[in-house]
């Protein structure tokens, strides 16, 4: 590895970060601060300047409860970080994945009526939202599954 340039985890890391972002469809990576705080939540203590230090490729050993928690946040094995193979399989599926996601996106920012239920939404409280969410959720499963049975709900 030359001086100066991040190692294979740095790299991978830094890809996970670059690929995985919030469904908030600003197109923002998560912050070191925010996934420390994520994963001290879920009961594995880190601080966002280790993960910096890891994304620099300054500390390259973490510990294995750090990997495989950093797995569960980005949603990844923990092979991703040990096995070439894995993580050039995953960063595939990953970047189908971001297309889809982005395609989402365009969509919705096109259709003028998720744009005012998406205003509509904002304006809720909490709790408007969590319902809303939900009714949301459940008209959703309908229709998938009314398609599958080949009706003709959502065409």
């Amino acid at each position: 590895m030359p001086a100066g340039r991040p190692g294979p985890l740095a790299d991978k890391l830094n890809h996970l970060f670059s690929t995985v972002k919030p469904l908030d469809g600003k197109g923002r990576e998560y912050s070191n601060d925010f996934v420390a705080q994520q994963l001290t939540q879920a009961g594995v203590s880190i601080s966002a300047s280790y993960i910096w230090q890891l994304r620099k490729g300054k500390k390259a050993n973490p510990s294995l409860e750090h990997i495989q928690a950093l797995s569960r946040f980005f949603g990844v094995t923990v092979d991703y970080f040990t096995n070439d193979e894995v993580s050039a399989k995953i960063n595939s599926q990953l970047d189908v994945l971001r297309g889809e996601q982005q395609a989402k996106l365009d969509r919705l920012s096109a259709d003028p009526e998720a744009q005012v239920m998406a205003a509509r939404a904002a304006e809720l409280s909490p709790e408007g939202r969590k319902q809303v969410s939900e009714l949301l959720k459940f008209i959703h499963q309908m229709e998938l599954s009314n398609r599958r049975d080949g009706g003709e709900a959502g065409r």
